[in-house]
């Protein structure tokens, strides 16, 4: 019998990349399912027909089992960590968490596992388009991408902790990379094997960067604690092409557009120094959407020395997401930061103004490479419909 029959499952919050995700695998494991949402979004896409009601408040019908959205906390029900940890309970897991790449190397690790045959499920936070879907529901390993902002993954018991990197970004959550630290060494000590520091992978790869062949070194070192041997992992993850939003390449006539989920000084540099090696001797033009106002006022400075490397700069105004404003934190703070680290940035508020400026700077084999979090992943289809309409 599936491990989930005859439950009822209501998830509230249902379009989130993350509920969204775990009510496809709670479907192919037995429960009935179905769910609410402020608004429709991509994600339910991959749900199909499961009654989902959209509304402005938060609805939970009779007889029904409440998954909770951290996103709305004040609702009666099952936090989605909790759920989570119970779906990773049930199967044997890979864990991978850290500050950057963690769903790229989940989805290294996920892909290879399947192109060998290995029938894994899974769980990412991001669409993956070689896998079809960020969830499945395979009878082998279940790999999941684990989450520190909230320290839901300290809660995740992996038989496989994988960590690709610590750096400090959620700074209202931890005081101190230490802190931080600590819980991530706590966790990897409850779990039966580690994979840390791995060294890059030097081989072919089909995504650019040198960030990307760190993930693969990490994503190949957890394949062989699942009983994956390099010599037959290696070709197969060379043909991995990347997740959605990481570093996600289109063209129009001879510009190309970047989308990359980048929002972290670390993130944006990277993807920078990819579009280098990716494109070279081309234009590098940046629409850079700041994220939480707590991440700029902390590494306002980080932010304008790693957006100098490229050639043009557009900042909009922060995406606050779940914060309040902090005084005297907006997005020129991040315009004054590059200006300090040697590039004159220009300020464009909206994403609407940020499309608009680089427009009306792009020449013929330009790249635009559009970073952030929040809102800015609406630029790009922009981008492409205008350019296509100047053809």
């Amino acid at each position: 019998m599936p491990a989930l029959s005859g439950r009822r499952l209501w998830f509230v919050g249902i379009g989130g990349s993350g509920l969204s995700a775990y009510a496809q695998l709670a479907r192919a494991w037995g429960a009935d399912i179905g769910g609410w949402d402020k608004v429709t979004t991509p994600y339910l896409a991959g749900l199909g027909d499961v009654r989902v009601e959209i509304g402005p408040d938060p609805a939970v019908p009779d007889g029904w089992e409440a998954i909770v959205s951290s996103a709305y906390p004040g609702v009666p029900g099952t936090p989605r960590a909790a759920f989570l940890r119970e779906l990773v309970q049930l199967r044997r897991s890979i864990v991978v968490a850290g500050a950057h790449g963690k769903g790229t190397t989940a989805a290294m690790i996920t892909y290879v596992l399947r192109e060998l045959g290995l029938d894994p499920a899974w769980l990412i936070g991001s669409p993956v388009p070689q896998l079809g879907a960020n969830a499945g529901a395979g009878e082998g390993w279940l790999v999941v991408e684990g989450d520190e902002s909230d320290r839901t993954v300290f809660g995740l018991p992996a038989e496989i902790a994988v960590i690709t990197n610590l750096e400090l970004d959620h700074h209202t959550e931890f005081r101190s990379l230490a802190e931080l630290d600590a819980a991530f060494a706590a966790w990897a000590d409850a779990a039966s094997h580690v994979v840390r520091d791995a060294e890059p992978y030097a081989g072919a790869l089909a995504v650019p960067g040198a960030h990307n062949r760190a993930n693969a070194g990490t994503a190949l070192a957890a394949l062989e604690l699942a009983g994956v041997p390099r010599s037959q992992a290696e070709p197969v993850l060379g043909r991995f092409t990347g997740t959605g939003r990481r570093f996600e390449v289109s063209e129009v006539g001879d510009v190309t557009i970047v989308d990359d989920y980048g929002h972290h000084p670390t993130e944006v540099a990277a993807a920078i120094a990819a579009a280098r090696e990716a494109f070279p001797g081309r234009r590098i033009r940046v629409l850079f959407q700041p994220h939480l106002y707590s991440r700029t006022r902390h590494l306002a400075t980080e932010f304008g020395v790693a957006l100098a490397h490229a050639d043009d700069v557009a900042v909009t105004e922060i995406y606050a997401a779940r914060e309040e404003p902090l005084p005297g934190v907006d997005g020129m703070t991040i315009a004054r930061a590059v200006s300090d680290a040697g590039k004159l940035p220009t300020f464009t508020p909206t994403v609407e103004s940020g499309v608009a400026y680089l427009l009306s700077r792009v020449r013929s084999g330009d790249v635009l490479l559009v970073a952030g979090a929040g809102d800015v992943d609406r630029a790009p289809a922009m981008l492409r419909a205008q350019l296509a309409a100047r053809l």
